[in-house]
């Protein structure tokens, strides 16, 4: 007599849990941080909270930080049960590239999820991206940086960075629907994949998710965002942060694009071009008043995207929206023209402040 599915799945119990690691491989979410200590705790409590069948262990590796950052992961290590590895960053600067590196060394599974020390996974984060990374069979998945703000200024930014006029077009800010990208905010990536390419470029003190999601992609891999994956992202608190942030990724993107000039695409020269445009209009200006016709159809421009895009912000709002993009464009912009030719190359002396 043949036993029926019911007995036949009782007799062999292995086949089962055998079925359920293939759907929920066992997981590693790795996580770089420096001066953390404030957000650090409830980041990894989330990502080790996560409705997720199968094994997962959580890395941490931390910088020389100044505010007790490596006491909380210790800590975190200590009472977890093992599920917490704290490692250091061996870069001194506690550049991020390199961190990202030692945790990927040390985590011991094949899935592996990056999150950021501030980041805060939603419960389902992990069972969805690893659902499409399965399904699609992709080199890495990823979602949407979802920027939500606590104060004025930071929900004006969280405005503009989720609209076309402030970042582009590229879905992990906007959104959109699942399909092939150039890259998607933090990432779930097959340790095959990243091993394959060499893992982070540790040169990289920014744009280094780009410039690895580049890497994947050129090597004959699939990046795929998937729009259910949303992290939420806190944005700079001060206009001069905000300057600070976009006026790197000015500068680094200039270096991806000397180091592969097929990584240029004109929404990239678009801030330059307005640098150089309002630029040169407020210099002519001063001895022909025709000339300011540029620099005064760039704010008007401004003015009536906000107007347009900041829908529930009011009036100040939507004239600190137009302020917000202007920082955003100019210093992206200015980065981007003033980047050295060496940052292409060997690696550069700043700050993880300035870079990280």
């Amino acid at each position: 007599m043949v036993p029926d599915a019911t007995v036949s799945d009782a007799m062999n119990p292995s086949d089962d849990a055998a079925a359920r690691a293939a759907r929920s491989p066992a997981v590693s979410v790795v996580m770089t941080v420096l001066d953390e200590a404030r957000h650090l705790e409830e980041s990894v409590l989330r990502s080790l909270a996560q409705d997720y069948d199968g094994e997962l262990e959580v890395v941490v590796s931390v910088g020389r930080s100044a505010d007790g950052t490596r006491e909380v992961a210790d800590r975190l290590a200590a009472s977890t049960g093992g599920r917490v590895v704290v490692v250091d960053n061996p870069d001194p600067r506690g550049a991020t590239p390199a961190g990202l590196n030692a945790a990927v060394a040390r985590a011991r599974h094949d899935v592996l999820v990056r999150v950021d020390g501030h980041s805060m996974l939603p419960p389902g984060y992990v069972a969805t991206a690893v659902e499409a990374l399965l399904a699609t069979g992709a080199d890495n998945v990823g979602g949407v940086m979802a920027a939500e703000g606590s104060t004025p200024f930071e929900r004006v930014v969280a405005r503009a960075m989720t609209t076309k006029l402030g970042v582009g077009s590229a879905p992990f800010h906007t959104g959109g629907r699942a399909g092939p990208a150039e890259s998607v905010y933090l990432g779930v990536f097959r340790r095959a994949a990243l091993e394959r390419v060499g893992g982070y470029d540790e040169h990289y003190l920014r744009a280094q998710d780009w410039e690895l999601n580049h890497r994947l992609r050129s090597a004959g891999g699939l990046v795929w965002f998937d729009p259910r994956l949303r992290v939420s992202y806190r944005p700079r608190s001060s206009p001069s942060a905000l300057a600070r942030q976009y006026f790197h990724y000015g500068r680094w993107r200039r270096a991806i694009v000397r180091r592969d000039t097929s990584t240029l695409s004109p929404r990239y020269l678009a801030p330059p071009a307005a640098v150089v445009g309002a630029g040169a209009g407020l210099a002519l200006g001063l001895r022909w008043r025709p000339a300011l016709v540029l620099p005064a159809g760039y704010a008007a421009l401004l003015l009536a995207g906000s107007a347009a895009l900041g829908g529930g912000l009011g009036v100040r709002g939507r004239v600190a929206l137009a302020a917000v993009y202007g920082v955003m464009h100019v210093a992206w912009g200015a980065g981007f023209l003033t980047s050295p030719r060496a940052l292409a190359g060997a690696r550069s002396p700043i700050s993880p402040a300035e870079g990280g």
